[in-house]
């Protein structure tokens, strides 16, 4: 990899870190509105923030981060597609960390929220969640011509 393709990897990177923050803003914030204050079930509200963080995602991925002006419809199908599986093994270490390492237990007296363990595990399943979204966008969805 020339210098050339890693300082464009680089600024690719970094971008997509922008525009996941600010899906992980909106997610987060969606969630815990949903669950913690209106009592919404984990599921529900989980599913709604993710929703909104992948329109966000897309138009800014598509726009800013790979700018490609690919067939759109192609590359939202191929988008939705990358959201469902990483959104699957994002549900996947939620239930494991909630179900079976016993996590929705966990109680920090120091902080003033309702249902910390499905906060904790919300975090810890979109670290999940992000990697393997950029992974398959990076070499799936918005994959340049002859790469």
């Amino acid at each position: 990899m020339g210098k050339k393709q890693i300082k464009t990897t680089t600024v690719q990177l970094l971008k997509y870190g922008v525009i996941g923050a600010s899906n992980t803003l909106i997610t987060l914030v969606v969630f815990y509105v949903l669950n913690t204050l209106l009592g919404a079930a984990y599921g529900l509200a989980n599913t709604i923030g993710y929703i909104l963080g992948l329109i966000n995602s897309f138009v800014w991925n598509r726009n800013w981060v790979f700018k490609t002006k690919v067939n759109i419809k192609k590359e939202a199908a191929l988008f939705a597609v990358g959201f469902l599986i990483c959104f699957a093994l994002q549900m996947t270490v939620s239930w494991y960390l909630l179900e079976v390492a016993d996590f929705r237990e966990i109680e920090i007296p120091f902080l003033p929220m309702k249902k910390p363990g499905e906060n904790i595990v919300m975090v810890l399943s979109m670290v999940v969640y992000t990697v393997c979204n950029y992974i398959y966008n990076r070499f799936v969805t918005f994959k340049k011509p002859g790469e």
